[in-house]
């Protein structure tokens, strides 16, 4: 293709985008040069992926008009109809031309196969894509080792070893790679793996899921025992009751989010090769079940262009889902896949998943209610659509080019022959949306207004919902005023300034039931070949019975699985309450020791987001008893607060309180800014600097040589060879944080993964 086609085809066509599309855009997908500046615009990007795709038409056919492909592609992404997941977008037409977004590897009960799978994670993460995980082949902890006469230290152990290396490793030079760890309800260490992420700085790198089990449901259902295997010889190890194994579940994602849940018999109901082999695990979001060296590439169509006259274009979303089909089934030969294994398996069952977004945009644009009955009924009626012409243009592609190699051995093998194993799945559309200026997958409206900082400027704007918006001005109740209470108060349910049937419209997560979130997304599984990304949001106030009955509904209704999260339980911490032994033995009245005139004691240089942070600690004949803490430069808020900080703990350390009480507050808190240093580790926050320094002047403490007298090591001054300090910025230390470390903006849990609506940030991609 000449690049003077390019250039007429390209001349007279501008994208319209949002200042936030562009931003991440220029971020993340368009092309740079060496030094880092942005070469190609986003017609520019949007033609490279379109023509790079349609080059997989010359496989089948000699004569295929590749141009007039490459229009029908570009076009389909020029007017934000449909759009590819993000490493098609990155990487279609560029040296790395890793395509695919969802990647399973096995996890064998042998050491040198589980390195294996390490290495290869490594070359995943590398080339941008996250990876799913069963554990549940592994022998349980203290289960006997005969080649070494020793004991396995079990699956939650391996889990921090492919954690640790997660961490090491940048996803294309850029970002920590993501993971799902899996483990069957029925392994004996199941109880360890529920609370292995009980503490937010656990595990990061790792969503966890619950594989369910039908005997396990249904001994829950009678409040039975059910039976656990040792997966090292299949054979039955004991029992444990489901009730209080269902229970620990649903405390622990009332408490964090944590551990979600999937049907993992239901999952194989539906599995297409079975004679190949069983579903073990999904991607990182959960939507995507996958056998192990499975990868699936994915795209979403943009339901908020496809309403006309008051119903639904079904014309046109007709032609779409056909553009859409051809282009994920291309894309899986244009794939450079980071493993010889991974593409030979995926080129045998050509996986492919077609899924939406901008669902809650076409609710408003038709006048219906999110979680009504008409909005379940159109969305059964939708999703049938999408998934029956899907299934047919697949079964048209195979005619021309054959089914997927596995197709005798797979549940279609005696009807019409199918191209693709899967074809449909609900992915969450986080970076992608915003490129779109879409709602998320089939989330409601996170929220009808809200600031967001600008990704490069750092300058606050409103987002208002273009919908509301133009009503608000239209109807008159338009107001800079009104705009404020509303983006404080999160919802318009209040505000009776507002007409009542716009309020009942224009409904946010939190003004939905949680049962209406899962009648939601079963609606859509209905017609769903793989799974549907989803959360299912609580309020704070919600109870432990209330995450319960999301549970069983959601297995009642036929979900392939399940995330919840309660606002605000990723960050709050909880106290220990002293017992009231304890509280007896404290003196009524604490008095502080007095301060001397001359002390002694050492200063630390800790490294921070901040900047350079100088620590000092003094101690007196009875031990530390006073913090000071100065910046490298003077003033500003921050230092206001770390002054603070180091006041509050010298009164508490003149006061009696143990010095390792303080040290156990302080490391773990977490600001938007964490740092890697060479020879600290993470440094998390100020206030984390600080307790790792008095954890290191106890350290220091303990050395042979007086501490007064030794010299400065690199342990203290964590420098390079050539004294110079280098640190790298860490994107995926979530934890309890509720900002995104990438452009500060407000976290929030949506299609099953901890996104940002800021710069599409998300844990999972």
């Amino acid at each position: 293709m000449s690049q003077k086609f390019k250039e007429d085809f390209l001349s007279n066509k501008k994208i319209d985008l949002k200042k936030n599309a562009l931003d991440v855009l220029e971020k993340r997908y368009l092309k740079k040069n060496k030094n880092g500046k942005v070469i190609e615009n986003p017609e520019d990007l949007f033609y490279r992926v379109a023509q790079n795709i349609a080059q997989a038409d010359k496989k089948y056919d000699d004569k295929a008009d590749i141009d007039a492909l490459t229009k029908e592609f570009y076009n389909v992404m020029f007017l934000l109809d449909f759009l590819p997941n993000s490493p098609t977008l990155m990487n279609a037409g560029k040296h790395l031309q890793q395509l695919s977004a969802c990647f399973v590897l096995p996890i064998e009960d042998s050491m040198d196969l589980i390195f294996d799978t390490l290495k290869n994670t490594a070359l995943i993460h590398k080339s941008g894509g996250g990876t799913g995980f069963s554990f549940s082949r592994l022998r349980p902890n203290k289960d006997k080792v005969s080649t070494t006469s020793g004991v396995s230290s079990g699956p939650v152990s391996f889990m921090h070893v492919f954690n640790a290396a997660t961490e090491a490793i940048k996803q294309g030079g850029a970002r920590r790679g993501a993971n799902m760890g899996i483990l069957r309800v029925d392994h004996p260490d199941i109880l360890a793996f529920i609370v292995s992420k009980d503490k937010n700085d656990s595990l990061n790198n790792f969503n966890i899921s619950v594989a369910i089990t039908e005997e396990f449901m249904n001994a829950l259902e009678k409040t039975e025992d059910y039976n656990l295997y040792n997966p090292r010889t299949n054979a039955f190890f004991g029992k444990l009751n489901a009730k209080t194994v269902f229970n620990k579940i649903v405390d622990q994602a009332w408490k964090n989010g944590e551990p979600g849940i999937i049907f993992i018999d239901r999952i194989n109901e539906k599995n297409p090769t079975p004679d190949i082999g069983a579903i073990e695990s999904t991607n990182p979001c959960g939507e995507q079940p996958l056998l192990s060296y499975e990868s699936c590439n994915l795209g979403s169509i943009n339901l908020g262009h496809f309403v006309k006259d008051g119903d639904v274009d079904w014309e046109r979303l007709e032609k779409t889902i056909g553009t859409a089909v051809h282009f994920l089934d291309n894309v899986i030969d244009m794939n450079n896949y980071p493993i010889d294994k991974i593409a030979q398996v995926t080129q045998s069952n050509r996986k492919i998943g077609l899924g939406v977004m901008g669902w809650a945009d076409m609710l408003l644009s038709l006048g219906i209610v999110y979680g009504s009955e008409e909005s379940l009924s159109l969305a059964e009626k939708l999703m049938w659509f999408v998934q029956t012409k899907s299934h047919g243009i697949s079964e048209e592609l195979a005619v021309k080019r054959g089914a997927f190699p596995n197709f005798k051995k797979s549940i279609y093998a005696k009807g019409k022959k199918i191209r693709n194993a899967t074809v449909t799945t609900i992915a969450p559309t986080g970076t992608i949306g915003i490129i779109a200026s879409a709602s998320g997958g089939i989330e409601p409206i996170f929220a009808l207004v809200y600031k967001r900082a600008q990704c490069l400027d750092n300058e606050e704007m409103y987002e208002v919902n273009l919908q509301f918006e133009k009503l608000a001005k239209e109807k008159g109740f338009y107001s800079q005023k009104l705009m404020d209470k509303i983006e404080e108060k999160g919802s318009i349910q209040e505000f009776s300034e507002i007409p009542e049937y716009i309020r009942k419209v224009f409904v946010t997560s939190h003004d939905i039931s949680p049962e209406d979130h899962v009648r939601m997304q079963a609606a859509f599984q209905k017609y769903t070949d793989n799974a549907v990304s989803k959360t299912v949001n609580f309020p704070h106030s919600a109870s432990r019975g209330d995450v319960e009955n999301v549970y069983i509904l959601s297995y009642k209704l036929g979900c392939n699985g399940v995330t919840v999260y309660r606002d605000g339980s990723r960050g709050i911490q909880v106290l220990n309450i002293a017992s009231k032994k304890e509280e007896q033995m404290l003196p009524k009245e604490i008095k502080s020791r007095t301060r001397l005139m001359k002390t002694t004691g050492v200063t630390f240089l800790m490294y921070t987001g901040c900047g350079k942070m100088y620590i000092t600690i003094n101690e007196d004949d009875k031990g530390v008893y006073e913090v000071f803490t100065q910046f490298g430069k003077s003033g500003g808020c921050m230092s206001s607060q770390t002054e603070a900080i180091g006041r509050l703990i010298s009164l508490a350390l003149r006061s009696g309180i143990n010095q390792n009480e303080i040290i156990s507050q302080l490391k773990g808190i977490r600001c938007p800014l964490p740092i890697l240093a060479q020879e600290r580790g993470v440094i998390l926050s100020c206030a984390d600097a600080v307790g790792k320094a008095l954890e290191l002047y106890n350290r220091e403490k303990m050395l042979p040589e007086s501490f007064s007298s030794r010299k400065q090591s690199a342990d203290i001054l964590p420098i390079n060879k050539n004294n110079q300090y280098t640190h790298d910025f860490d994107t995926n230390l979530m934890g309890a944080c509720p900002q995104c470390l990438e452009c500060g903006e407000m976290l929030i849990f949506s299609e099953g993964c901890v996104v940002c609506h800021g710069c599409g940030y998300s844990k999972c991609s």
